[in-house]
């Protein structure tokens, strides 16, 4: 446990950044999920774009906040891309 107040102020701050980080990381996962189900279970385009815009959005937020790389985020979105690619065809 620190003892100067600057440490404990320091501690506190980073262990409220990292709920704040966690929180975003999640909703990306949960919205990532509810695409790819979408992906499997419906043949409509229109949802396909509007929950890929989602992911992108919460992906480029993140982004802008310093909670993801932006070469992780480009990778994420690629992949995410590739997959409706590949539904469309099949």
């Amino acid at each position: 446990m620190p003892k100067n107040l600057s440490a404990l102020k320091k501690t506190q701050i980073s262990l409220r950044n990292r709920a704040r980080n966690k929180m975003y990381k999640s909703v990306i996962k949960t919205l990532t999920k509810k695409y790819i189900i979408s992906l499997k279970q419906s043949k409509d385009i229109n949802i396909y774009k509007s929950n890929l815009a989602a992911v992108y959005q919460k992906i480029d937020k993140a982004v802008k906040r310093g909670i993801m790389h932006k070469n992780t985020a480009s990778r994420k979105k690629s992949l995410l891309a590739k997959l409706i690619k590949i539904n469309i065809t099949t």
